[in-house]
């Protein structure tokens, strides 16, 4: 029978308290008071807590080693993540290990096991869309491996994140849409398990609500890949009442769309208007030019890069999770009619 091995996350648990500040208590960290302290280590006596050797060891010996993790290397706001990392970095005299998930479950956890294998200092990730399981993840949390959520995060996972206000995006763009005169307003949405996906579509449905119109269930349709709207476009253009603007999740999506709607006649935006999220280099070569949601991906990836550093060196002010929320513009171009 397997023994289980007492974690600080087992601590953490028993006191109520966060796993990053029971390992802060531990290591006498000032932030963390006297009180709480004794606490912890009473606790550790009580439990019989002994440190794993292997996370000592990666913690106590540095690498000037980042591992980060992303969905997709060659998909334009992640390219531009993974500049704004390698500039940060670089600057701080780390080097960086990069690994595709490629969406997939399974290859993240093997991407998850390469980094510490490689004695990373600290990881950065992006979830996948196939992960709905985060033990591998919660694997660095115990093992006391500084950890960022950039972009795509979790919620059940209590560490540092660096993401996009994706609600506020998808509400200015909607709003915008409203106000150009749209009123049937189709929304090509991610899976929801995605907690980027489902900010975009409460945007999505804040904007009509606070324009009263009415949230129509046939018009919000699971969408989000460049193939898939080649054939959803028709589908929901068939319908008896079909949309005069949709507002997808992301620029490939919206491209999809944009040309299969040219491909069965209509004009855009004279017909119907047409919005993307991300603001990628295939939105401004797009014929007519893609109205879009930009990001700022490089922005994203120097500040998450920034605070795993700060973890690294020990030196953030706050014990605490620090959650940074990235402002998104909405980019008007062509597809859209104009206000």
């Amino acid at each position: 029978m397997k023994i289980h091995q007492i974690t600080i996350k087992d601590i953490a648990r028993e006191l109520g308290v966060s796993v990053s500040t029971v390992s802060r208590a531990l290591k006498d960290h000032p932030d963390i008071s006297p009180q709480t302290k004794q606490l912890v280590r009473d606790m550790v006596d009580k439990m019989k807590y002994k440190p794993n050797a292997i996370a000592l060891s990666l913690r106590n010996r540095r690498t000037n080693i980042i591992g980060v993790i992303v969905p997709e290397i060659v998909h334009h706001f992640f390219s531009s993540v993974i500049s704004g990392i390698d500039e940060a970095a670089v600057a701080a005299g780390y080097n960086v290990m990069f690994f595709q998930s490629n969406e997939s479950y399974e290859r993240e956890i093997m991407n998850i096991q390469s980094i510490i294998n490689s004695q990373a200092d600290g990881v950065l990730i992006s979830l996948a869309k196939g992960t709905k399981k985060f033990g591998h993840i919660r694997q660095l949390i115990d093992n006391n491996v500084p950890l960022v959520f950039f972009d795509r995060a979790c919620d059940e996972i209590e560490t540092d994140r660096v993401i996009v206000d994706d609600f506020e995006g998808a509400f200015n763009a909607v709003d915008y849409l409203i106000k150009t005169g749209c009123r049937r307003i189709a929304h090509f949405a991610g899976p929801q398990h995605l907690q980027i996906s489902y900010l975009r579509k409460r945007g999505y449905i804040s904007a009509l609500e606070k324009n009263g119109l009415k949230v129509d269930d046939e018009l919000i349709v699971t969408c989000d890949t460049f193939e898939e709207a080649q054939e959803i476009t028709r589908l929901v253009m068939s319908r008896n009442r079909p949309p005069d603007a949709i507002f997808t999740v992301n620029d490939m999506t919206a491209v999809g769309t944009l040309n299969t709607m040219k491909s069965m006649g209509y004009k855009v935006p004279k017909d119907i208007s047409i919005v993307g999220f991300t603001d990628g280099l295939v939105s401004t070569i797009t014929d007519p030019l893609l109205t879009t949601v930009s990001q700022h991906g490089f922005e994203i990836g120097k500040k998450a890069t920034e605070i795993l550093i700060k973890r690294i060196n020990d030196e953030c002010e706050s014990a605490s999770p620090i959650t940074e929320v990235v402002k998104t513009d909405l980019v008007v171009r062509d597809s859209t009619r104009k206000l």
